[in-house]
C-alpha cells in the first residue's frame, strides 16, 4: 500500500472520530446533568415566557379595558355597548390622551410639565380671541397658538435648565401664570367663537366611522412612538431621564434634551388646543386644569404596561381603559357621576403610580439584599489594622 494511501485513510479515520465526537458532544449536551432522558421543558418555558409576555403584570390596562367593557355592558346593555358610546369616548377623549403624550415627553427626560392643561387652554382661548376680534383664517390663527405654546414651553426648558429650577414648580407656576393670560385674553367670562365650517369640520366629522380626532390622535402617537423608541433622540431622552449624570458623561447633552422636551410639549400641548377649538369652540378659565389629572393618571398607569417604562402604547391603552369606566359609570348611575370621576381618577393614579413604582422598588431591595455581605466584609477587613493598632 502507497503512502499516499495510508495518510487518506488516516485523514477520513480522523474525521469520522471528528464527527462522531461532535455528535456525542450535542448529544450529551440534550441530557440533562443528572442523567436520564433529553429535557422536555421547551413547551413549559414557552407557555412561561407567553405568560410574562401577556400576563396582567405587562397588560393590565388591557383587561381592566375588557373588565370594564363586560360589567357595564352587563349593566347597562341598552346604551354601554353600542358604537354611539365608543366614537363619543373616542371623540372627547382624543384631546385629553393628546395631552397625556405632551406630559409623557418630558417625564421620560425624568422631569414633570404640570403646565400641559394651561397650555391647552392658551392655545384654545387664542383661536377663539383671533376668531371674533380679526380677521385672519381659522388656520393661522391656530398656528399662532401652536407657536405661542412652542414659545412657552421654550421658556419652561429656560428656567428649568438655566435657572436650575425643578420641573415641579417652574411648570406649576408656569400654569398660574398661563391661568392669568388666559383670564385676561377671555376677560374672565366664557367665549364663544364661529369658526368657519371646513375648519370646524376638521374636527366634528367621522373617518371611516371613525371620529377625525382620535385618527390624529394616532398620527401623533405612531410618530412619538417612532421617535421615542427608534432614533437616538429617544434613547437620549430615556438615557437623561434614566440616569442623568451618566448619560451627560456619555456624551449626552442632557440639558439640550430637557429643554427640547418641554418645547415638544409645549407643542403638543397647542395642537391639542388647537383641536378642541375645531370640535367645540367654547372657552372658559376652568377648561384647561381638569384635564391634567387625567392626562397624567394615563402616563403612570400606562408605564406600568409593555416596556416597565414611559411608553407610548401603554398611556394610550390606558387613558382609554381609564375613559370606558368613567363613560360605565357615568352611563349606569346618572346620580352619582358627578362625584364618580374624580373617585375614579384619584383611586386610579393611586393604584397607577403603585404600579409603576414595582421595578424601583424591586432593584431598592435587590441592593438592600446584597449590602449587608459587602458592609461585613470591609469591616473585617478593617479588623486587623484595628488590632495591630
Amino acid at each position: 500500500m502507497s503512502e499516499t494511501s495510508v495518510t487518506s485513510a488516516g485523514q477520513t479515520q480522523t474525521r469520522a472520530n471528528g464527527s462522531a465526537d461532535v455528535s456525542r458532544a450535542r448529544l450529551m449536551s440534550a441530557v440533562p446533568s443528572g442523567g436520564g432522558t433529553p429535557a422536555r421543558s421547551t413547551p413549559r418555558r414557552t407557555l412561561g415566557q407567553l405568560w410574562a409576555n401577556l400576563g396582567p403584570r405587562r397588560l393590565s390596562a388591557v383587561y381592566l379595558a375588557a373588565v370594564f367593557f363586560a360589567i357595564f355592558s352587563v349593566i347597562d346593555p341598552s346604551t354601554f355597548p353600542t358604537s354611539v358610546t365608543m366614537r363619543l369616548v373616542f371623540g372627547e377623549g382624543a384631546v385629553t390622551c393628546m395631552l397625556a403624550m405632551a406630559f409623557l415627553i418630558p417625564l421620560a427626560a425624568g422631569a414633570y410639565d404640570l403646565s400641559v392643561g394651561a397650555l391647552m387652554a392658551l392655545a384654545l382661548s387664542l383661536c377663539i380671541w383671533f376668531n371674533l376680534h380679526t380677521h385672519l383664517p381659522a388656520g393661522l390663527a391656530a398656528m399662532i397658538a401652536v407657536l405661542a405654546c412652542t414659545l412657552v414651553g421654550a421658556v419652561n426648558g429656560f428656567v428649568i435648565v438655566r435657572l436650575k429650577v425643578n420641573s415641579f414648580i417652574a411648570t406649576l407656576g408656569m400654569s398660574q401664570i398661563l391661568l392669568a393670560a388666559v383670564t385676561y385674553i377671555s376677560a374672565d367670562r366664557e367665549i364663544v367663537g364661529n369658526m368657519p365650517t371646513s375648519y370646524a369640520d376638521l374636527g366634528q366629522n367621522n373617518v371611516f366611522g371613525i371620529p377625525a380626532v382620535f385618527v390624529y390622535l394616532l398620527v401623533l402617537s405612531v410618530v412619538l412612538w417612532f421617535v421615542l423608541e427608534h432614533t437616538p433622540a429617544g434613547r437620549y431622552l430615556f438615557a437623561t431621564g434614566g440616569n442623568e449624570q451618566a448619560a451627560r458623561l456619555t456624551g449626552v447633552r442632557t440639558d439640550r434634551v430637557v429643554w427640547g422636551s418641554f418645547i415638544a410639549s409645549g407643542a403638543i400641548c397647542g395642537l391639542a388646543g388647537v383641536i378642541f377649538s375645531m370640535q367645540t369652540p367654547i372657552f372658559s378659565t376652568d377648561t384647561g386644569p381638569g384635564y391634567l389629572f387625567p392626562a397624567v393618571t394615563a402616563v403612570f398607569l400606562g408605564a406600568s404596561q409593555f416596556q416597565q417604562r414611559p411608553n407610548v402604547w401603554g398611556t394610550f391603552i390606558a387613558y382609554f381603559a381609564l375613559a370606558f369606566g368613567i363613560q360605565g359609570l357615568s352611563l349606569s348611575s346618572s346620580s352619582g357621576a358627578v362625584w364618580s370621576q374624580p373617585l375614579f381618577e384619584g383611586a386610579a393614579l393611586i393604584i397607577a403610580v403603585a404600579f409603576a413604582s414595582r421595578p424601583v422598588i424591586a432593584k431598592l431591595r435587590a441592593k438592600a439584599t446584597t449590602a449587608p455581605p459587602a458592609a461585613s466584609a470591609a469591616a473585617a477587613a478593617a479588623r486587623p489594622d484595628e488590632v495591630s493598632g
